[in-house]
């Protein structure tokens, strides 16, 4: 006999229920559906830069740069090693072609030892002094591209972030290569902002100012540089030059939160350390009182305030020129870190929302005609029990339709695709369950029990048909990316919906029709 426990018949009711709640802000432009009282669903679709248009942009890291930082840092290692172990030496640097550190021994019988004492620094390092003094130290060839690698990923990371605390919903950030990230922006029309926010470094370092020498001066000491200003005059130069210390004191990796805030009615930049960043702040400015310490960002003296008093609390003020906007946005830069290399712009493309609206609209024409086309079949050869599998079908939509605002999964034009052939694919278990029944009631079987059984005997066949598509869905999600991600969740959702509607939905009402009319014979054929 068909029974439905009360438990199951009051669970799918409210599935649908909430599947209409869910699905019904769609209906509404974005504004209305927010002016929804708190206890309504307010969720919408998440459209793709194919359909609703937004910017696109390729950008490639700069590796070089991630090479040459680790070259600086093996001259200092290596100043240092020769120092402690007594080795003269000269013409110490990055040689000409950027790959290695060269350097020139006073005396060329020091060079075994030399490379014994180098040799100490790392196993990523190699290193070679001929018989003429001259020597060669780099990095292995695994060592660079684990270097390289790092940084890409990190790069991404820190993308991710950026973009993230600008509120652009459903980025795509991809990579794309060796050294190149896709980033993709729905609903950005006016890539400007976002170029210059992905385009800084965000490196921000805390130095000494060596207040002994001039920024004039041709004798700058080896352990200092020369450094712009970030204010540019009217001619675009820097209006003035500090000569900075090139150790760092405290770095910008130590920094936990960053917040635009305001100092005697100017836009400044509120900042707090880690432990670690904390104690080494407070130790530099308990021990340099009365000097200029320099805030430097991105290789530019934001400002070069003078050290009052012990900063011991970890927090602390990046004052400037600011505007609002500035300070926003060098506070979000510092709260999403620094990347690891400067990033290149190489292409940037604008998607029209027209292009994005005649998609939806192609897109719309297509799930109107399959469903036409699927709704005239199953009426046309399953009678009564056909107009039941098309009222399931309209309820799986709502549901797809509501799962994609849940998740928030982004629509794109391949998305709906794969929601077209969904709307085909979802009726073959109806087709599937009364082709069995028809075998049932063929056999001389009763309505009931040819209902029954055939629910029953089509279980296993539509569940394993689904579960491998749903396996190949999973698959191209995990595997792919970009445009087939979306149409794999679109299908992934479709398949687990079109399995709820058609086991439960259909079979729930069949069976409050059979209870209702008692039949002696089953309308499985229009006319009968």
């Amino acid at each position: 006999m068909l029974q439905i426990p009360r438990w199951q018949s009051v669970l799918i009711g409210l599935v649908v229920l909430a599947g209409l709640l869910f699905a019904a802000p769609n209906l509404l432009s974005e504004k209305a559906a927010q002016s929804l009282p708190d206890w309504l669903p307010k969720k919408q679709i998440n459209l793709g830069l194919d359909l609703q248009g937004g910017s696109y942009l390729l950008l490639e890291v700069q590796t070089d740069a991630v090479i040459e930082d680790q070259l600086n840092t093996l001259v200092e290692d290596t100043r240092i090693k020769l120092r402690e172990n007594g080795i003269g030496y000269r013409n110490l640097g990055i040689g000409d072609d950027g790959n290695a550190v060269t350097f020139t021994l006073r005396d060329p019988a020091q060079g075994d030892k030399a490379e014994r004492v180098l040799g100490e620094i790392g196993q990523e390092v190699r290193v070679s002094v001929d018989g003429s003094g001259a020597g060669r130290l780099g990095l292995t060839a695994s060592a660079r591209d684990q270097r390289i690698n790092q940084a890409l990923q990190q790069s991404i990371e820190i993308v991710r972030r950026r973009i993230d605390e600008t509120g652009v919903r459903e980025p795509t950030i991809q990579r794309q290569g060796d050294r190149r990230i896709v980033v993709q922006l729905p609903g950005i029309n006016n890539p400007e902002r976002m170029k210059d926010i992905l385009g800084k470094t965000a490196r921000l370092t805390f130095r000494l100012v060596d207040e002994g020498v001039s920024p004039g001066s041709r004798d700058i000491p080896p352990g200092s540089e020369v450094l712009p200003s970030d204010d540019t005059g009217e001619n675009g130069r820097p209006v003035r030059r500090y000569v900075v210390r090139k150790r760092i004191m405290v770095s910008g990796e130590n920094l936990t939160d960053a917040q635009p805030t305001f100092q005697q009615g100017s836009p400044v930049v509120s900042f707090s350390f880690d432990t670690v960043g904390a104690r080494r702040f407070g130790q530099a400015t308990q021990e340099n009182v009365g000097r200029p310490f320099a805030i430097v960002l991105d290789g530019k003296v934001i400002s070069a305030p003078v050290i009052r008093e012990p900063i011991l609390g970890g927090n602390g003020v990046i004052t400037g020129n600011f505007t609002t906007q500035e300070a926003r946005d060098l506070a979000l830069l510092l709260r999403a870190g620094a990347l690891p290399a400067p990033l290149k712009i190489l292409e940037e493309r604008t998607v029209g929302p027209g292009l994005g609206a005649d998609s939806v609209r192609a897109g719309e024409l297509a799930s109107i005609l399959a469903l036409i086309a699927v709704v005239a079949f199953m009426g046309a050869v399953y009678g009564l029990f056909g107009v039941l599998a098309n009222v399931a079908l309209i309820g799986n939509l709502i549901l797809i339709l509501a799962a994609l605002s849940v998740l928030q999964a982004t629509l794109t034009l391949p998305g709906i695709a794969g929601i077209v052939l969904t709307l085909g694919m979802a009726v073959d278990a109806n087709v599937l369950i009364f082709e069995r029944i028809r075998e049932e009631t063929q056999n001389q079987r009763g309505p009931v029990s040819a209902i029954d059984s055939g629910y029953r005997n089509a279980l296993s066949t539509i569940f394993d048909a689904n579960v491998t598509t749903l396996i190949a869905a999973v698959l191209l999600y995990y595997f792919g990316s970009g445009p087939v991600k979306g149409f794999a969740v679109t299908l992934a959702i479709g398949i687990v919906t079109s399995m709820f509607t058609a086991i439960m939905v259909t079979r729930q009402m069949i069976v409050l029709w059979v209870r209702r009319r008692r039949p002696q014979s089953l309308p499985l054929m229009a006319g009968e």
